[in-house]
């Protein structure tokens, strides 16, 4: 029987339950898709403990947006899509699962030289960085600071700014700073004394800062470095931004994505997938756990430690 992780309450990690799901059946437009690895993401946890909304509980819910696997199934109007093909899951509701039916707009073909656990590491990190960084005219000639540099989507970020010919500032703990170097960004240590370092690694300026840490420092000293609230932007804080004064994708925001940012972020994986194969992007899959252990997988999440991102393995 396949399985799925679920929870009927919010609450700690202790409420996700590993349960035996029905086969799945494509509808329409559909594939079903065997999942080989599914991504963790912070939004899943922070869902699950309702520090976002999401409305009451009614049935049994299930996480996960990012997946990777191979089609076992195809619905009725699918062309282009096979029986065997490897594919990429973006955008699902239910990715913690051994299987998934999904509509196939939402795939994206796995190349060979990618593996799974390095393909359900790619939609919403990657999408997010490609999106915003796009959204705030990064590219040749600008100097970036990215606040959390470590996590899957700062080193997502890191890579596009510098393929766009942008410098990266970034910030992480001393620990990491050789694998930034080693993705092309300039590191610098939080805490006191932040803004005098950002100044010495970029003495032409800040022209852009994007928070991915939510962290007073990281939102003054961006405001102090840059000014121009336009020019800032968080993934974390988007209940905070408008009161902040400054731009926000995500993270809370009560503005949606647009269609074409929406598009920005699927047309992402496709890049980044690509660019993988061929070696010249990196995806550091930090921790792999097995689907049954999706509580352990959320702690650590929680821990906001992690260094790339965290899998799944059905």
């Amino acid at each position: 029987m396949p399985h799925a992780i679920e929870y009927e309450r919010f609450g700690g990690p202790e409420v996700l339950e590993y349960v035996e799901i029905p086969y799945a059946l494509p509808g329409p437009g559909q594939a079903v898709v065997e999942v080989r690895a599914a991504g963790v993401n912070p939004i899943d946890w922070k869902i699950r403990a309702r520090l976002r909304p999401s409305g009451e509980i009614t049935e049994p819910r299930r996480l996960g947006s990012d997946a990777a696997g191979v089609i076992t199934m195809v619905g009725p109007g699918v062309e282009h899509w096979e029986v065997g093909d490897e594919v990429i899951v973006a955008n699902a509701t239910g990715a913690y699962a051994t299987e998934l039916a999904i509509d196939v707009t939402r795939l994206t073909r796995k190349p060979a030289g990618v593996t799974f656990e390095q393909a359900a590491a790619i939609p919403v990190p990657v999408g997010t960085a490609h999106q915003v960084l796009t959204s705030m005219g990064v590219g040749e000639g600008t100097t970036l600071l990215w606040h959390a540099g470590s996590g899957a989507v700062g080193q997502a970020a890191i890579q596009l700014a510098r393929r766009a010919g942008a410098t990266v500032i970034a910030t992480a703990s001393e620990h990491n700073h050789q694998h930034l170097r080693d993705l092309g960004a300039i590191p610098v240590a939080y805490g006191d004394g932040l803004a005098d370092r950002v100044r010495a690694a970029a003495p032409q300026g800040i022209d852009v800062a994007i928070d991915a840490i939510g962290s007073t420092e990281a939102i003054e000293v961006s405001k102090e470095l840059v000014g121009d609230g336009d020019r800032i932007a968080t993934i974390v804080l988007g209940r905070q931004a408008a009161d902040l004064g400054i731009r926000a994708w995500s993270g809370g925001s009560p503005v949606p994505l647009t269609p074409e940012e929406l598009a920005l972020r699927f047309d992402a994986v496709a890049l980044a997938a690509g660019l993988a194969a061929k070696g010249e992007f990196v995806l550091e899959v930090a921790h792999r756990y097995p689907l049954v252990d999706a509580a352990e997988a959320h702690r650590q999440s929680e821990t906001g430690h992690v260094r790339g991102k965290i899998v799944l393995l059905p």
